[in-house]
């Protein structure tokens, strides 16, 4: 195993005993409202601290980016860890058992590891550059459908961006005239995970984070899925408009995004 990865994992898995401590015991945890309809509780902030010191006992050099603390640059630039240490945060205050954590490394830009790991049902989603992206050890592929007829697919509301509410409910319209179904899970790593897997066809969402997707852009492209904006250009890192899918089937709801001129 890349050592990298198995560091990651093991940061995963000791912020996951973080999460169902509290999980288990939530009339315990503080929750504040960072912004309107934004939450984090005690237990975000208590599992970013235990990723961040698990990764630096090891890299204690090394940069992070997180969700909760912030830009910390380290005395090594080209190594940055992106941190969503509880991904699902508004499910998780409501007891709904449905949130990960999400962790990747870039390395001089690129990304070359993530992990993002669901404590509730121990399901490890991981991927080194060039090697694949895998569940729990089993390797994983994305959907092969060429069409958007009868898919799967996945999305997120903007509430974060309300402005943006008429545009996403005439794609979502759009959407869901040709699909099978439509799912809106809460976590978008983990939405973006199960593509990897092949759980769902494809995702779509406006207004993410770099935290939220790092490291599912790994997994899709390990499994053969793509990650674009709203344009199929590179700009979705810093737009947060995100499309995902198999490589044909991203041209098709590229194509259905396109029409609402975003």
């Amino acid at each position: 195993m890349h050592p990298m990865l198995n560091i990651a994992i093991r940061a995963a898995r000791n912020a996951g005993k973080v999460i169902v401590k509290g999980y288990e015991n939530l009339e315990s945890v503080e929750v504040e409202e960072k912004s309107l309809y934004d939450y984090v509780s005690s237990v975000d902030k208590e599992a970013e601290v235990a990723i961040i010191g698990t990764l630096q006992k090891s890299y204690p050099d090394h940069s992070f980016l997180c969700e909760e603390s912030g830009i910390i640059v380290g005395k090594d630039k080209d190594h940055q860890w992106i941190i969503d240490p509880l991904d699902g945060t508004t499910n998780f205050i409501h007891s709904i058992p449905h949130f990960c954590v999400s962790i990747a490394l870039k390395v001089k830009g690129r990304t070359e590891v993530a992990v993002v790991f669901d404590p509730i049902r121990n399901e490890l989603f991981s991927a080194v550059k060039g090697q694949s992206s895998q569940i729990n050890g089993y390797r994983t592929r994305t959907s092969l459908v060429k069409n958007l007829t009868g898919t799967l697919l996945a999305t997120g509301f903007p509430f974060k961006q309300k402005h943006h509410t008429e545009t996403y409910l005439n794609i979502f319209k759009d959407f869901f005239m040709i699909a099978s179904d439509m799912r809106r899970s809460g976590s978008p790593a983990l939405d973006l995970a199960y593509v990897a897997a092949g759980r769902m066809d494809g995702f779509w969402e406006f207004g993410l984070k770099p935290w939220d997707i790092a490291a599912g852009e790994l997994l899709l492209k390990e499994s053969g899925a793509m990650m674009t904006d709203f344009n199929g250009g590179n700009d979705h890192m810093k737009s947060g408009n995100v499309v995902a899918a198999n490589p044909k089937l991203l041209r098709e709801m590229l194509n259905v995004i396109r029409k609402h001129h975003i």
